[in-house]
């Protein structure tokens, strides 16, 4: 049976007397941008909000934390942790990392000739930062920089 997180935090906030959580409503269209080479010749970046991170890096704070974790592309899956405020969505990816960072799939992906190759570092966050300004002003800008840093031509986004 689904989830239905939005009815269960709107219920939440009602039980402990919170005004109604305010969702994000977009006011305009995403910027789109023509992929400026074939996928099979793109450097593919990769970022999960998963609060993923690599055995030796530091967890994320349970609570609106803007950082994000670097996770190298040859990081076994083994060696991949989670910490995130939704510790209910993490039974799946603590069993197999892949269903939510997807770094083997990536992998034989590129040495297939599907892509061109993979960033040589992923990204993640901790999906569960409830300030919209400190994501628009923190984590957007941090995760366009690392992307940047990657030349990466395309990134595929897996959402928690």
């Amino acid at each position: 049976m689904p989830f239905r997180y939005i009815d269960a935090i709107t219920e939440r906030y009602r039980v402990l007397g919170y005004a109604p959580y305010r969702w994000h409503q977009a006011t305009d269209d995403p910027p789109w941008a023509a992929p400026r080479r074939a996928l099979r010749d793109a450097r593919v970046g990769l970022l999960s909000s998963s609060g993923a991170y690599a055995l030796g890096q530091v967890a994320y704070h349970y609570k609106d934390d803007t950082s994000i974790r670097r996770i190298p592309s040859a990081t076994p899956a083994d060696e991949i942790r989670f910490s995130h405020i939704t510790e209910n969505y993490l039974v799946d990816p603590r069993r197999d990392p892949e269903c939510i960072l997807p770094l083997g799939a990536l992998r034989a992906l590129a040495a297939e000739g599907t892509i061109g190759a993979v960033a040589d570092q992923v990204f993640s966050c901790m999906g569960g930062v409830y300030s919209q300004r400190r994501v628009r002003e923190e984590v957007a800008p941090a995760l366009l920089d690392a992307f940047r840093e990657q030349r990466v031509d395309c990134a595929l986004l897996v959402a928690m």
